[in-house]
């Protein structure tokens, strides 16, 4: 049996699944203020005593990240770049906030500029001085040779409450992109170490010992505990449970979108063939370009609770949400309200729901059903809108999936999938403006829960092999292993697959959900004096993102 879990913004989704079949769900409200109070409650919800006794694992999805990052609920952090010449401090993100030190390595890993000692001094005194608990430590080409970030590191340590380096984050190039996640990273620290703590009291109460996951932007899982010191890999987890959930319901033989509906935003994710688009370069939030390996989706201000209101003679629904439908005991009229004057929702008080639409009716010198029928065309059209742009978007630039470059693709959806509470009144008329059939799967409710329930463990790691030096670095640790000067591809792949498995089997991936995947792979001669001295290799391996086995599979 598994357990999945979504903390969302309004509910907290839980699903109790055996054999990728749900056995129960429930909904609770979030609170906010008791996170550990909500995931209890929903596990109480859908498990017994027998049920708990028999999990094999736990997969927690949830906002918190995302919201703190939304709404500028951040800790305060040391910003500490190293940023050698070639481009201007101006340029780099963040700017305002960086401390600029001496050290520089070079694009082989070479130191080609020394740490400073007297700078470093000055800034933990400055740091002691601001109270400052939070360190970012980014250099450039620190995925190449990683020492200097760890020398600035250890200095602070006895310091710092916590230090976030940034080759840790990720082993791909872009140095603007390793600094904005780097610094969200150590941002986020303390409020993710919290609820890291919480979640192990959650365990200790239920009295299992059980594996505990969350879910991660790529759609793949990471150990809870081992999630501390990657708080930042769990940003927008929420819209990647959505597509893990929509998965299972997805044509392999055509291109999909689908669309999640809740309470205050519509996401929108597509696939190709089957496999869902890829943040080629890393996920943006709220300005802040990353390194984040995580899911494409479009998100929208406008969901069965956005506040419907009369501005300027015209509705205008969004983006605010001010509470529930006035169907629910709301404070203002919602696309709810007017779904359920419509007679497309069967749900809460209609005599509420009616008193809704009345107040703009009265405004708008329409009947109530006139001003109803006219909020549900305007949200099936705007999200039809956001749909197609998104697609043409995408069709502008080289299309990437989860496992792969498609060169030459061009995304041409054939099918619409429709989730989340108000998604089973909107799905019809949103395909019929796409011109796409639309599938409104069983269960769509609580899609994000099973979708992070069922949800493989997934892991990254860049190496770079120098095959004139004979060493080979693990781009994310920096461990370093000395290799053959004859050294292949072949050779290197095999030594990285090793390794990733390591990785994948400590962050509790199951044997037979261990796929990899040779994600990106390239050699270059290294020419001294006219003659080829070497190679550098880059490799960059994957477990393949996608669903875990059940045990009829395995």
């Amino acid at each position: 049996m598994i357990l999945g879990i979504d903390v969302g913004g309004t509910h907290t989704d839980s699903v109790l699944m055996q054999n990728r079949k749900i056995i129960r769900k429930s909904k609770v409200l979030t609170d906010k203020n008791d996170i550990l109070g909500c995931v209890m409650r929903a596990t109480q919800a859908v498990t017994t005593a027998d049920d708990i006794r028999q999990l094999k694992r736990i997969v927690l999805s949830t906002t918190i990240s995302t919201n703190a990052v939304a709404q500028n609920q951040l800790d305060t952090v040391g910003l500490i770049v190293m940023n050698g010449p070639g481009v201007s401090p101006k340029d780099l993100p963040l700017a305002d906030k960086t401390h600029l030190i001496a050290g520089y390595m070079n694009h082989r890993g070479i130191e080609a500029e020394a740490i400073e000692d007297d700078e470093l001094e000055t800034l933990k005194q400055q740091f002691a001085k601001d109270k400052i608990e939070h360190l970012a430590v980014i250099g450039k080409f620190s995925t190449r040779n990683p020492a200097h970030e760890q020398d600035v590191g250890s200095f602070f340590a006895d310091k710092i409450t916590h230090v976030s380096l940034g080759h840790h984050q990720s082993g791909v190039l872009n140095f603007p992109r390793r600094i904005a996640t780097t610094y969200l990273n150590a941002a986020i620290w303390s409020l993710h170490s919290r609820m890291v703590d919480q979640l192990a009291g959650y365990l200790q109460e239920l009295g299992v010992n059980v594996p505990l996951f969350i879910l991660k932007a790529d759609g793949g899982t990471i150990g809870v505990e081992q999630s501390r010191n990657y708080p930042v890999q769990t940003i927008l987890s929420g819209p990647a449970a959505t597509i893990m959930g929509v998965l299972p319901f997805v044509s392999s033989t055509q291109d999909s979108v689908s669309i999640d509906v809740g309470g205050t935003t519509t996401d929108i994710a597509l696939f190709a063939d089957g496999a869902p688009l890829l943040e080629p370069k890393g996920v943006e939030i709220e300005g802040h370009k990353t390194l984040i390996r995580g899911l494409l989706t479009h998100s929208m201000a406008l969901g069965g609770d956005s506040h419907v209101q009369v501005v300027n003679g015209a509705l205008q629904i969004g983006p605010e949400r001010k509470g529930s439908a006035m169907a629910f005991d709301g404070p203002v009229p919602t696309p709810t309200d007017a779904l359920i004057v419509l007679g497309l929702a069967d749900i809460g008080d209609k005599a509420k729901a009616l008193r809704a639409m009345e107040s703009l009716a009265t405004t708008l010198q329409q009947t109530p059903q006139q001003v109803a029928q006219s909020i549900v065309d305007s949200m099936c059209a705007s999200i039809a809108t956001k749909v197609t742009q998104m697609v043409s978007e995408v069709n502008s630039k080289p299309v990437y999936t989860i496992h792969e470059l498609l060169e030459g693709k061009t995304l041409n959806p054939q099918q619409l999938i429709a989730v989340g509470g108000p998604a089973p009144y909107l799905a019809k008329q949103v395909g019929e403006l796409l011109q796409l059939p639309a599938l409104v799967p069983e269960n769509s409710d609580v899609i994000n829960a099973s979708g992070a329930a069922m949800a493989r463990t997934t892991v990254e790691l860049n190496l770079l092999a120098d095959t004139e030096s004979q060493q080979l670095s693990f781009a994310e640790d920096g461990r370093k292993v000395q290799i053959s000067s004859r050294a292949t591809v072949d050779d290197i792949v095999a030594i990285g697959q090793e390794r990733l498995l390591e990785i994948a089997r400590a962050a509790g991936a199951r044997d037979e959900d261990l796929e990899v995947e040779v994600a990106d792979c390239q050699s270059f001669n290294v020419i001294h004096g006219y003659a080829t001295t070497g190679k550098n290799i880059r490799v960059r391996l994957q477990i393949k993102p996608g669903l875990i086995k059940h045990e009829e599979q395995v």
